[in-house]
């Protein structure tokens, strides 16, 4: 049963932005034959299925590339069609405030965007054997960024806050636990720079990191770190420092974290047409028996024709290392996973 729910999520997550498309290409093919009554109930279906993206989220309503340029030709976004049945068919009231309230409620347009990647891995396993879990797994991430200010030191620079989280679901077990979730809330600063040819920025964050578990389970920590980007032709460089903020000897859930996460990585990535191939590594600088480290290959390509939706794609993700999750922190892992990312 757990495999079919398995199947059956992921399923829903790859269709929802393709059911939306045939409802609004129905309601606008009964709009322009003047079957307002038949186009409206289809407008409200399509709001209703209620897809939460950012306004990046672009639909080629056109397939015909030789036609004019009309409204109803032009590529738009899923907000902007919310707005437009905002406009069009929402009574107004006489008070602006209550305008406005009724406006970002039906457009559900809150300023959020993905920030790390936001993928599904229905399929994943680890190649270290452990007696207390099922090598196979599937594990999720949910990423947004809320922006709250920009340019206020007159640098360009935007503040942002953000949340992360990541689980890890025992799937292949009696009653399919959740194994491990991984909470990252973090506030930062995003910096541009414009005097270099390959430096392009700076990003200054505050991050707690924690696994909401209490006693000899729970894990937590928090940094300070540096990032900076780094463009070389096609490939991006990523590194980052980060500086763990202490914490009382009797609160601190795992004091030798240092040793396993060290003080910083690296990451490369490069995109190549339809594809990006991105390397995260880490490494605790320790040049003898004692030296950990990690190493995270994730790879996002075209789906099959068949599959293909809108802003979704394959994804592959190889894990090998110490620290895939807090609880893992000391635990090597050697995981792949296959799956769906929904951002890059």
């Amino acid at each position: 049963m757990r495999y079919i729910l398995t199947f059956i999520f992921t399923f829903i997550l790859l269709n929802a932005e393709e059911n939306f498309t045939e409802l609004y290409k129905k309601a606008e093919k009964y709009e322009q034959e003047g079957n307002y009554k038949e186009a409206m109930i289809l407008y409200k279906k399509a709001v209703n299925t209620n897809i939460k993206k950012e306004d990046k989220y672009i639909l080629d309503l056109s397939k015909n590339k030789n036609e004019t340029n009309t409204v109803s030709h032009k590529v738009q976004s899923f907000t902007k069609m919310k707005r437009d049945f905002y406009q069009d068919y929402i009574n107004k009231t006489e008070d602006k405030e209550t305008n406005f309230n009724l406006e970002q409620m039906i457009t559900g347009d809150f300023g959020l965007y993905p920030y790390r990647k936001n993928y599904l891995l229905p399929a994943t396993y680890d190649l270290n054997k452990d007696e207390n879990r099922n090598p196979f797994e599937t594990s999720f991430q949910f990423s947004i960024e809320k922006p709250i200010a920009y340019n206020f030191f007159g640098l360009n620079e935007s503040f942002s806050a953000a949340y992360t989280q990541k689980s890890f679901w025992q799937t292949g077990s009696d009653s399919s636990p959740f194994r491990e979730t991984n909470y990252m809330p973090e506030i930062f600063l995003q910096f541009p720079y414009d005097k270099s040819e390959s430096l392009k920025g700076f990003k200054v964050s505050l991050i707690h990191e924690s696994n909401g578990r209490s006693e000899e389970k729970s894990r937590s920590w928090n940094r300070l770190y540096l990032e900076s980007y780094l463009q070389l032709s096609d490939l991006f460089v990523i590194p980052r420092v980060w500086y763990r903020i202490p914490e009382k000897s009797n609160d601190d859930d795992n004091p030798d974290i240092d040793e396993y996460y060290g003080y910083g990585d690296l990451t490369l990535l490069y995109p190549y047409k339809k594809h990006t191939f991105e390397l995260m590594l880490r490494n605790n600088i320790r040049f003898n028996s004692q030296n950990k480290g990690a190493a995270e290959l994730n790879w996002t390509f075209p789906l099959p024709e068949f599959l293909s939706t809108p802003n979704s794609y394959g994804f592959l993700q190889i894990f090998s290392g110490y620290g895939e999750s807090l609880i893992d922190y000391d635990r090597e892992t050697n995981k792949i996973g296959i799956g769906v990312a929904f951002s890059r």
